[in-house]
């Protein structure tokens, strides 16, 4: 492997590594670790950017302005709190946005994280399998030549049977 890329990478190297001694290549639980290390900002912006991503987010979202909008229009109940350029809600949907894009984009972080990570292992996994598969190859090849050694003293030795045993040796001399 050296010989085809030239200098082993950290990882390449920690793959050779345990494929040498026999041990894993890739962490068991690599989510678990990534998972007990969350603080508690790092879970409330996930549950956040998982609710915001959803449609009971949405639906509900679309109801409450709904209501908001119809409360404010029709004045049925109460005297309209914001009258209909809606500038409140507008105000409010800004605060929204405003506080829902970088919990977003924290959440979004983390999940690029984890994601990295298993891509690493991925990369570990299948640079193992090639070393694997190669090893096999080779275990292979050394049996065929085996084989193939084992084959021609087997001839070699039919030959010289078939020489000693042959009845017309004599009359093709």
């Amino acid at each position: 492997m050296n010989d085809e890329r030239g200098e082993l990478s950290e990882l390449d190297r920690r793959v050779l590594d345990s494929f040498v001694t026999g041990g894993s290549t890739v962490q068991s639980s690599a989510d678990l670790v990534l998972e007990s290390e969350r603080r508690f900002g790092e879970r409330a912006a996930d549950a956040v950017a998982s609710f915001g991503g959803s449609w009971s987010f949405i639906l509900l979202f679309c109801a409450v302005l709904l209501l908001w909008m119809s409360v404010n229009i029709s004045g049925l109940f109460i005297e309209p709190f914001d009258p209909y350029p809606f500038i409140l809600l507008n105000l409010v949907l800004s605060c929204v946005a405003a506080l829902q894009a970088p919990i977003i984009m924290m959440s979004q972080k983390r999940q690029e994280a984890k994601d990295r990570q298993r891509a690493e292992s991925d990369y570990m996994v299948n640079l193992r399998a090639e070393l694997e598969i190669r090893q096999l190859h080779e275990k292979i090849d050394h049996q065929m030549a085996k084989q193939w050694e084992r084959l021609t003293e087997l001839q070699q030795i039919q030959i010289e049977l078939l020489e000693r045993n042959d009845p017309w040796q004599g009359e093709r001399n």
